[in-house]
């Protein structure tokens, strides 16, 4: 299933450079968000029930409001307007900085999860990763590669806002709002950048797979591994994720990458590693194991 869901959030980074050639980032959000929001609303009353997820969403409007816009409306328009500029794989690497923000953030604001140490050692790490990147990318790209880094400090936000006030609320429920109010925040523009001809197929195909499994499938799977499997072992998610969109980017888009992405993807990743405590809990495992 880790493998199955890093597939499909890998894919999202090449549909989106798809999209983009011919859809404003507006217009694809609505598209893509509009059919999540369909799915889920389709699969909500039988996972949860219509009078449970009714009375979620009316007891929780205003941080599910919050929430909406700064982990899904936002981001989501950040990612697809810097994938205008930059190469889907190395969207893909920003990306993955998301665990290093949630970290940072945590520190500053969040108590409660605040991180220390070695793990505060791997959010410095992990900037150093960051910050290669986005100084390595010509002038006309570096603005694409700071809306992506924006989009993993949104994430950051909207996950550590989630787990605080939103804990006793189904995962169906947050997403099912989360994609209908950010459909709704972003429809009048959609609405009015949407091209005045029909897109061509490659365009449709990629909104339809972004939609359905690239946001609403995935979604019930990141939360079936979670839990089945528990939050650590879903979080390595996080490793596999860029590989497979740098390779979806190689094959089907002809992009190439130097020394500069893979140094930055490495130190992200090292960071991610030691920020969100992977490595002590690889330790963990091996000392249960010789026990």
């Amino acid at each position: 299933m880790l493998l199955a869901l890093a597939a499909i959030w890998g894919a999202s980074f090449l549909f989106i450079k798809v999209a983009v050639r011919e859809l404003d980032p507006a217009t694809l959000i609505v598209g893509r968000l509009g059919l999540a929001a369909l799915t889920l609303a389709l699969i909500a009353p039988a996972a949860v029930g219509t009078r449970e997820t009714l009375r979620q969403s009316r007891e929780n409007w205003a941080w599910l409001t919050v929430v909406a816009l700064v982990n899904t409306a936002i981001p989501f328009w950040l990612l697809s307007w810097g994938e205008t500029r930059i190469d889907s794989g190395l969207a893909s690497i920003l990306q993955a900085s998301v665990p290093i923000f949630n970290a940072l953030i945590a520190f500053v604001a969040f108590r409660e999860v605040r991180v220390t140490g070695v793990r505060l050692l791997g959010v410095g790490v992990g900037f150093v990763g960051v910050t290669l990147l986005v100084g390595a990318q010509p002038e006309g790209k570096v603005l694409g590669a700071l809306a992506v880094v924006g989009m993993a400090f949104c994430y950051g936000i909207g996950g550590l806002l989630t787990g605080r006030y939103l804990k006793t609320v189904q995962p169906i429920v947050v997403g099912l709002a989360s994609t209908t109010l950010a459909t709704l925040v972003w429809l009048p523009v959609g609405v009015a950048e949407a091209p005045g001809h029909t897109p061509g197929w490659k365009t449709i195909g990629s909104v339809v797979a972004l939609g359905i499994p690239g946001t609403a499938l995935a979604y019930l799977l990141f939360f079936a591994l979670i839990s089945g499997a528990g939050a650590a072992y879903t979080s390595l998610v996080t490793y596999l994720i860029p590989p497979i969109a740098l390779a979806y980017g190689a094959i089907f888009l002809g992009e190439r990458f130097g020394a500069a992405a893979l140094g930055g993807l490495a130190l992200i990743l090292a960071g991610v590693a030691l920020g969100t405590g992977g490595v002590r809990l690889r330790r963990e495992r091996v000392a249960s194991h010789r026990v």
